[in-house]
């Protein structure tokens, strides 16, 4: 087993994360569709710059280290005893070696307050889908659509309208 480990995002690494995330986040859609997809946040990124910097302003970002190399990340908000899984990802290249459980095993070993994990993912992406429900224990709550909007998105956001699968974990 690998030795993993969250460290605090530093500053100097914030640029490398941005690009870290995006990476992972491209490879699912392009498994997906290919080059094709038109699924993207702004151009070429499936998950756009803003996004993941406002993630990491709101949040506690942090990088997954697996035997002393960056691996992922993962950015968490907690409230008192809810918690929102903002970003988690691993880099595609080492998919498959339980780095992603592992991380989220110690993000709820360090928050042991939270009662309640939330986090969304797109519908497109299984990997993800079976990693929350299989793997963690996250249940799918709701799905956001066009016919059903997220109501804590007042501006409509196209990927989330496209369909975005919310899951909760109760402990």
């Amino acid at each position: 087993m690998n030795k993993i480990t969250l460290k605090p995002l530093q500053a100097d690494d914030k640029e490398q994360f941005i690009l870290d995330n995006q990476e992972a986040f491209r490879y699912g859609a392009t498994e997906e569709f290919g080059l094709r997809d038109n699924h993207f946040e702004e151009d070429g990124e499936i998950i756009s710059r803003a996004t993941i910097e406002k993630a990491i302003e709101e949040g506690e970002a942090y990088r997954i280290i697996c035997d002393g190399e960056a691996a992922g990340g993962a950015v968490v908000r907690v409230n008192g005893n809810e918690g929102d899984l903002e970003l988690l990802f691993v880099s595609p290249h080492i998919h498959s070696k339980g780095i992603g459980y592992a991380a989220w095993c110690e993000i709820e070993r360090m928050y042991p307050q939270v009662k309640v994990w939330e986090t969304v993912t797109p519908y497109f992406e299984k990997r993800n889908i079976h990693f929350y429900v299989n793997r963690c224990g996250f249940h799918i709550v709701e799905f956001f659509n066009s016919h059903h909007p997220d109501p804590n998105d007042p501006d409509g956001d196209s990927l989330i309208n496209d369909g975005m699968f919310r899951f909760e974990k109760v402990l």
